[in-house]
């Protein structure tokens, strides 16, 4: 499987080459296990149960700027089935300056940070995974990123994940995935149709 985290602060090209970013250490790219949705680009930590996904998704232009990060994180528990009074919670949503960003094509930037009680592949076992989602908005191409960064917290002894609890690699933290969110570049925007 390739690894898609090179050199540390290295560029990884996304949808073919149209976006870019610096993806963190042993992240292995996930389209060549599985299919991944055109949309996507999704990435898993070769050594724990972290993943990430750069999502690129419809702008909801009828939902405020600053509830845009809420929208989608609701969405995702839907999603995940994690809808229900408990499973899910935000813990903080902030602005992020378009200074700090090289996408200097989004109209504003967003960073949520949550929980969700999820189960892996329908399964029973639930696991609490914190999710940290990283919104850049894009009106101008309908279109708004969505980067997702889940990071189970606390993984039941029945859940398929189970496996990974334990293992010795590096874990990924915010500030990986912060670069992510502040490396993004778009270098054709032929992408957005």
């Amino acid at each position: 499987m390739q690894r898609a985290g090179g050199c540390a602060d290295q560029p990884h090209p996304l949808f073919g080459g149209a976006l870019s970013a610096v993806i963190p250490h042993s992240a292995a790219d996930v389209s060549e296990l599985r299919e991944i949705p055109d949309n996507q680009e999704v990435f898993a930590h070769a050594h724990t149960d972290q993943s990430l996904i750069v999502e690129l998704v419809e702008y909801q232009g009828q939902i405020a700027d600053q509830d845009s990060a809420r929208y989608h994180f609701e969405d995702i528990a839907g999603s995940n089935k994690a809808l229900e009074p408990g499973a899910f919670e935000v813990t903080s949503v902030t602005a992020l300056p378009k200074s700090d960003l090289l996408l200097s094509e989004c109209s504003s930037a967003w960073m949520l940070t949550g929980t969700q009680c999820v189960s892996k592949f329908n399964e029973e076992a639930r696991n609490t995974v914190t999710l940290h989602l990283g919104l850049l908005r894009l009106p101008q191409f309908s279109t708004d990123v969505l980067i997702t960064f889940n990071d189970p917290q606390s993984i039941s002894s029945d859940s398929s994940s189970a496996a990974a609890v334990g293992t010795h690699g590096v874990p990924w933290t915010v500030e990986d995935f912060q670069r992510l969110l502040r490396t993004l570049t778009l270098h054709n925007p032929g992408l957005f149709g």
